[in-house]
């Protein structure tokens, strides 16, 4: 099934859960600046698959990397690390 490929994961929060089976996951990460060198945190959003709608804003979910299942949702969650307070 797999055919030798890796599957592609990413560990974010979940921003928004209006909609149904779906989540906003936001994903932090740092760049460097290429002229001063500093550490930069970024950050990009990403729709993902939530089929039993367990995730709450807060939450920290691990998504991994689907075929896709609408026009911008091409991830879905794997498992909750950590239920928000």
């Amino acid at each position: 099934m797999l055919s030798g490929k890796k599957i592609k994961t990413k560990i974010g929060k979940v921003v928004s859960n209006s909609m149904e089976k779906s989540i906003v996951v936001k994903v932090e990460y740092l760049v460097s600046h290429p002229l001063y060198k500093k550490r930069i945190k970024k950050s990009t959003k990403f729709m993902a698959h939530d089929e039993k709608d367990i995730c709450n804003i807060g939450d920290k979910v691990k998504i991994a990397e689907t075929r896709p299942l609408s026009k911008r949702k091409r991830w879905r969650v794997t498992e909750v690390l950590e239920k928000a307070k």
